[in-house]
């Protein structure tokens, strides 16, 4: 149901923010609670190909640079921008205490990262954008948030593949479903 004042691209917008905002303090318990295997002093690790682990937050931080997509193409750049500085705010604020410098630092420069490369391609090429704004956000992201928070950057190959998928399992939704939404100027 939508009122005068809300329209629908204002409440997609605010379910992708409300929905980015909560991967922040999530990826950061998941990083260290949940995992299949839980490293001493270490991340809790999944699988995200045969013989490769990744920290088990990679998905969360995968979904979250997809959503940050979402609020831009929603709500406009101005949100975008503005959701990056609460969710850095909110990611130091949530994170562990030895994860805080690590989780801001890499929330900040792989979400901006990823706001660069989107913004210019997303009218173009919607799908493409997607894709490839999550695969630099996911490296800018990993190397930064490995390297600060562990000392070392050992899982960023699965680290970046794990985020890949999602940006990837997004890119297919939105070919899928753009056809379809044609006369939606948002996507």
């Amino acid at each position: 149901m939508s009122h005068k004042w809300l329209s629908k691209d204002t409440l997609c917008g605010l379910v992708a923010l409300t929905l980015f905002i909560l991967t922040i303090p999530l990826s950061n318990w998941v990083v260290v609670n949940v995992g299949l295997v839980c490293e001493t002093n270490g991340p809790c690790l999944i699988p995200v190909w045969p013989g490769l682990m990744a920290p088990s937050a990679v998905m969360i931080a995968g979904a979250a640079l997809v959503l940050r997509n979402g609020v831009q193409a929603f709500l406009g750049a101005p949100f975008s921008l503005l959701a990056i500085a609460v969710g850095t705010a909110l990611s130091a604020l949530f994170a562990a205490p030895s994860l805080v410098i690590a989780s801001a630092a890499a929330f900040c420069f792989s979400e901006l990262a990823d706001f660069a490369v989107y913004t210019p391609m997303r009218k173009r090429f919607p799908a493409f954008s997607v894709v490839m704004a999550g695969l630099v956000g996911s490296v800018i992201d990993s190397a930064i948030f490995l390297s600060l928070a562990f000392g070392s950057i050992e899982f960023i190959t699965g680290q970046v593949l794990g985020k890949f998928w999602m940006s990837l399992l997004a890119g297919m939704v939105i070919r899928y479903l753009r056809p379809r939404l044609v006369a939606h100027p948002k996507f």
